[in-house]
């Protein structure tokens, strides 16, 4: 599945982050999105496993995660990782 959202290596992305009913909020820069290849998705269960994975960078240091697609939309692209949902939208 490819993203909708435009992803621009030099753009500034808020990360919103959640987990159970805490909000967290931040920037990043240099956001990458890459599809896993199929062997390494995980032999777990299909629906669950992860499908891409995600590289930015916060407050200098670099960060990568890998997560399912739960919305992808032109405006905005939130992944769910374990307990957690990551939202990634533009910087206006």
């Amino acid at each position: 599945m490819s993203i909708k959202m435009p992803l621009k290596f030099v753009g500034s992305y808020k990360v919103i982050t959640r987990r159970g009913g805490a909000e967290k909020q931040e920037f990043c820069q240099k956001l990458t999105m890459a599809p896993l290849a199929r062997g390494e998705q995980g032999a777990g269960d299909k629906e669950n496993s992860p499908t891409h994975q995600i590289t930015y960078f916060c407050f200098g240091c670099r960060r990568v995660l890998e997560g399912r697609i739960k919305e992808n939309l032109e405006d905005k692209v939130v992944f769910q990782v374990d307990e957690r949902e990551y939202e990634f939208r533009p910087s206006v």
